[in-house]
């Protein structure tokens, strides 16, 4: 997924009405953001994301209703100008949190970040990379993680899936490999497509599941 031409479109998804005014309040301050909608609950999502198109959607995860973990996977899966989706959350070491990752949210954001984390979280995912927290990740996959076993990676695909999943971007792979930008986004496509990963955040996700990857 590529930047958005315009402003970054954002939606806000909380049951908490302070939440949404404040993170609304937070957004409006930057020119390349702008807030097209709210809602209370997931069960509001389709028809939001049918009205606004967002590109980025800030979602709690629990909600009293339909819960964001129902409301991305029935996001992605059935949207049809699907948005990036960051969980908005108290507590990092949760499982709905670690199964929205798991079900292609494109990251989380802890609802006691500061104003520029906020606004930095959402310009990465709009920008089509993933808000890799890989310390978090790797402490849920160990809580909730299922063991999988790792794809037939080659042994550059592998090297690159382990820089992934310290949070490297694909331009800090291209400069820590030597390798074309361009190249290193070929081997990140082919990784994904072997893990049968939607995004990276899945890929790492897989990676520490299968204990490929592990804490150095």
């Amino acid at each position: 997924m590529s930047a958005p031409a315009g402003p970054v479109r954002v939606a806000v998804v909380d049951d908490e009405e302070l939440v949404r005014i404040g993170l609304t309040a937070i957004i409006s301050t930057a020119p390349d953001l702008t807030v097209v909608g709210e809602a209370a609950d997931g069960a509001a999502v389709p028809p939001l994301l049918a009205r606004t198109r967002p590109d980025v959607v800030l979602m709690d995860v629990r909600m009293p209703a339909i819960d964001g973990l129902q409301a991305t996977r029935h996001a992605l899966a059935t949207a049809a100008h699907p948005p990036r989706i960051l969980i908005i959350t108290t507590f990092e070491h949760d499982e709905y949190v670690y199964a929205a990752l798991r079900a292609g949210a494109s990251g989380f954001l802890l609802k006691r970040a500061r104003p520029a984390e906020v606004l930095a979280a959402i310009r990465v995912v709009a920008a089509g990379e993933s808000l890799l927290f890989p310390a978090a990740i790797r402490r849920l996959a160990a809580a909730y993680g299922s063991r999988t076993p790792p794809a037939d990676l080659t042994d550059r695909e592998a090297e690159v899936l382990r820089l992934m999943a310290r949070g490297l971007s694909n331009a800090e792979i291209a400069e820590r490999l030597v390798l074309g930008v361009q190249t290193v986004k070929t081997h990140v496509g082919n990784v994904l497509a072997k893990l049968g990963a939607r995004d990276r955040t899945q890929a790492v996700i897989a990676a520490y599941e299968s204990g490929f990857v592990s804490p150095s």
